[in-house]
């Protein structure tokens, strides 16, 4: 019951960020979300969207070492200087690097065993139930906050997601 509970609510998250890529319109699809002239392009709609999926991937992957996200992502995520991809991903790379990581989300978690839920993986310092529950959060804030500038921006609402849409 807990890995199916699980999902339910990790897959919600994803769900919500998904609505918000779905509903961007395309003038706001660079338009920063805050304003942070301190960090040009990193508060970019798009960008933050990516930010979300590379981290989501990354820390359901059993290690850092040797972790390659899809094309045509990169890993300007791990620079320690802070690099921007190389251009703007569109709409349609990110739904697709989103449902990578809404299916990676969902098998990793159904195929969680009480050991590997008590391992640690990646760069965390956690074993892998927090860092799932981490990586939740992290997904949850970052579509909450495309979500709201949706509504500030444009006017869109989108919906709440009990549930993983396909629970």
């Amino acid at each position: 019951m807990w890995k199916t509970s699980l999902w339910q609510q990790f897959g919600a998250a994803i769900d919500m960020l998904d609505n918000a890529l779905r509903d961007c319109p395309d003038e706001l699809w660079a338009a920063d979300v805050w304003e942070d002239q301190s960090a040009p392009g990193f508060a970019a709609f798009w960008y933050l969207a990516y930010h979300t999926l590379f981290w989501l991937d990354l820390y359901l992957s059993e290690t850092a070492d040797g972790f390659t996200p899809p094309a045509p992502f990169g890993l300007e995520e791990l620079d320690p200087d802070g690099k921007l991809p190389p251009r703007a991903f569109t709409r349609a790379e990110l739904q697709g690097y989103l449902v990578h990581g809404r299916r990676k989300c969902r098998e990793t978690i159904m195929s969680l065993t009480d050991v590997e839920l008590g391992r640690r993986r990646t760069r965390a310092e956690m074993p892998f139930a927090e860092l799932l529950l981490y990586n939740m959060r992290h997904v949850q804030e970052h579509g909450a906050q495309l979500n709201m500038f949706l509504g500030q921006r444009a006017g869109l609402a989108a919906g709440w997601v009990r549930r993983a849409k396909d629970s």
